[in-house]
């Protein structure tokens, strides 16, 4: 039986670039997670400008999404299954 993994939604975790998932990740190591206006600060520090306060928390609460899935254990690790989530093609080594 396939395992299944969070609900990653192509309204939020497809849309953003390589860019700016990585300056997400920057804000948030950065940024207070006390500070009452964490998503709004973490929202202006993306690339492109182009994400909301709100789109930075329900892309965050997808990341803890994630993270509990890989960490339960149920993730199955073969690179074949894993392709088929990626929007790039991977490329084939002899391994696969």
């Amino acid at each position: 039986m396939k395992k299944q993994g969070p609900n990653l939604s192509s309204t939020s975790w497809c849309r953003w670039s390589w860019e700016e998932n990585k300056t997400f990740e920057l804000a948030l190591a950065t940024v207070d997670e006390d500070d009452p206006v964490r998503w709004e600060v973490v929202a202006a520090s993306i690339v492109g400008g182009k994400k909301s306060a709100e789109d930075v928390q329900r892309h965050y609460v997808i990341l803890l999404e994630d993270l509990k899935f890989i960490e339960s254990g149920k993730l199955d690790h073969i690179l074949a299954d894993a392709t088929a989530l990626l929007s790039y093609p991977v490329l084939k080594t002899a391994d696969n």
